[in-house]
């Protein structure tokens, strides 16, 4: 198959379908760090979706549109934050254009959104832990013409993989990943139940 990996530098999903030996493509406007350039093409993705693909999967960025968020949203009780409102307005934009994308085949990674943003209803909600990794990290999935992944190695969670609340700043033990880009990162035991599951259709 075809497939495009919207919004991923990383690579991770990409790997794991070229393995299966699928022709995917990784696309994002930063370089690519999966090691892999030959895969990855550095530009906007909205002309590629113009294209003919067997299957997109994407990543849009979550920002302003995640639920952890809301405390710059809502800096104080009943106030909205309109700039940022704004910000998440064109974050949704985006992710609409992968949602009703002409494909038939289509997954759409992301986080709990706010609700002030009425996202469309997630299929599916995932964890971690559920695909071999020791942390909590809800993440939903939006799927059309694909199934719902299946748990392939459930293990207990040791610790969340976000830091929360103030744990941000205070660098405490809760939270795994410390910057944007490790953040946002897909673990590899879900990228291998993707291409796994989703590539032999």
């Amino acid at each position: 198959m075809k497939i495009l990996i919207a919004c991923e530098e990383s690579q991770a999903v990409t790997i794991e379908f070229r393995k299966l030996g699928h022709e995917a493509y990784s696309c994002d406007i930063e370089p690519c760090s999966g090691g892999h350039p030959e895969w990855h093409l550095q530009q906007d993705v909205t002309e590629l979706l113009k294209e003919k693909w067997d299957m997109i999967i994407a990543f849009p960025p979550c920002t302003y549109l995640s639920n952890a968020g809301a405390c710059r949203l809502y800096p104080t009780k009943g106030n909205l934050n309109l700039e940022r409102y704004e910000k998440g307005l064109k974050a949704k934009e985006f992710f609409m254009m992968f949602y009703n994308a002409d494909c038939e085949k289509i997954a759409i990674e992301n986080p709990v959104s706010s609700k002030v943003f009425d996202m469309p209803q997630h299929t599916q909600e995932v964890q971690p832990w559920q695909f071999g990794h020791p942390y909590t990290k809800k993440t939903r999935l939006w799927l059309k013409g694909l199934p719902e992944l299946k748990h392939t190695k459930i293990v207990e969670p040791i610790s969340p993989f976000l830091p929360s609340g103030t744990s941000r700043k205070i660098k405490t033990k809760y939270g795994v990943a410390r910057d944007a880009k490790m953040r946002s990162k897909t673990f590899q035991g879900i990228a291998q139940a993707m291409a796994e599951q989703w590539g032999e259709r």
